[in-house]
């Protein structure tokens, strides 16, 4: 082993210290999982519900469907991957196809070659991360982690950049994540994870306890950028609530999602939502109110018998239901569609397509 990767290695093993002690605090106990898959109510007598998950295999040679999209005809899921382009999974055909790219795809032969890229090839060729549609344009908006806030019309093809900077004279954008829409207004509220590190750097975030990230929201009238929050510790996935007063925020390394208010009396201000018990990627509506956090890593002992990869948290903060899965497995976003839920992952090579078949005391 050469001294880098052994640098590198105990690099790790102490970010892997950092990141349990970080969130063991808000982190709660929770019983076996039932089944390799499964959403239970941890309390005392709660309810187990098994999950048959269906892979969905990315096509040779990407990965990581970190944020899946659904059209205004309910067509999709559509999913960023590792090459930067968007693809759309066609239900009839079962079959991926090319919808969006960036220009940096489309005019770089490093970026479409079959060959293995270099690590820094990301950054140039984009990573599209957060994905969301506004339904009366049929626009998809896109968190590119490198490029910046992007969008393409309801037919696809080649985004083009809305905002690569916060307008304020400031430094560009550094690693843009979560994203949704406003489909009232057509509004985009998205995350720049942080000021300092690029997504290819992103556990130095954690390992150094950056809290340079802020929450911005564009304008669609005017095509502007406002930040609502700045000095925020890895704000990642953002969702509008159900009655559009307020969004609310994952972060990932606090293990922790804050609510920022748009409307009432507590207009911008920035408060606690929920405690989470592992670090949050996306967040997404749940049908039944309240919302579906994706967790990249549980926060419980790592020798516990069941993996965390997911919780359903209430309008409130509290009820918190968990989604189990196979050791190995992490997910980047849970997505509620017609009954099923639609498991993306920043790692994997798959789509997740889960159904519940049975529940059980």
């Amino acid at each position: 082993m050469s001294r880098i990767h052994a640098n590198m290695s105990v690099l790790l093993f102490f970010v892997g210290l950092l990141l349990s002690s970080w969130c063991l605090a808000h982190a709660e106990a929770a019983k076996p999982a039932a089944a390799p898959w499964s959403i239970e109510d941890p309390k005392p007598g709660g309810v187990a519900r098994s999950l048959s998950v269906k892979q969905i295999s990315l096509p040779n040679g990407v990965t990581g469907a970190e944020s899946l999209a659904f059209d205004r005809r309910g067509q999709g899921p559509y999913a960023g991957v590792s090459d930067g382009r968007i693809l759309k999974w066609d239900a009839i055909t079962q079959e991926w196809a090319t919808f969006a790219y960036n220009s940096n795809y489309k005019n770089n032969p490093t970026c479409t070659s079959s060959l293995p890229r270099s690590a820094d090839a990301e950054s140039v060729c984009g990573r599209p991360l957060g994905l969301q549609f506004h339904t009366r344009t049929g626009n998809l908006y896109i968190a590119d982690a490198y490029l910046g806030l992007m969008m393409v019309g309801p037919g696809g093809g080649e985004a083009t950049v809305l905002a690569a900077d916060a307008g304020d004279g400031g430094k560009p954008f550094t690693f843009v994540n979560g994203i949704d829409v406003d489909q009232a207004t057509g509004d985009v509220y998205f995350t720049d994870s942080s000021t300092v590190y690029t997504r290819a750097h992103n556990s130095e975030i954690l390992y150094n306890r950056d809290s340079t990230g802020r929450l911005l929201k564009y304008d669609a009238r005017t095509g502007k950028v406002t930040v609502l929050r700045a000095g925020l510790p890895y704000p990642n996935g953002v969702a509008l609530s159900f009655d559009r007063t307020h969004v609310v925020v994952a972060h990932t390394g606090p293990c922790q999602a804050f609510r920022y208010w748009l409307k009432g009396p507590k207009a911008g201000s920035y408060e606690l939502f929920a405690d989470l018990p592992g670090y949050a990627d996306n967040v997404r509506r749940a049908a039944r109110g309240g919302y579906w956090f994706a967790l990249n890593r549980e926060s419980i002992d790592s020798t516990s018998p069941e993996h965390l990869v997911g919780v359903w948290v209430d309008g409130d903060g509290g009820n918190h239901d968990v989604v189990t899965a196979p050791k190995g497995v992490t997910l980047s976003d849970i997505s509620e569609k017609n009954g099923r839920l639609w498991l993306g992952s920043v790692e994997l090579d798959y789509v997740g397509l889960g159904v519940i078949v049975s529940r059980s005391n």
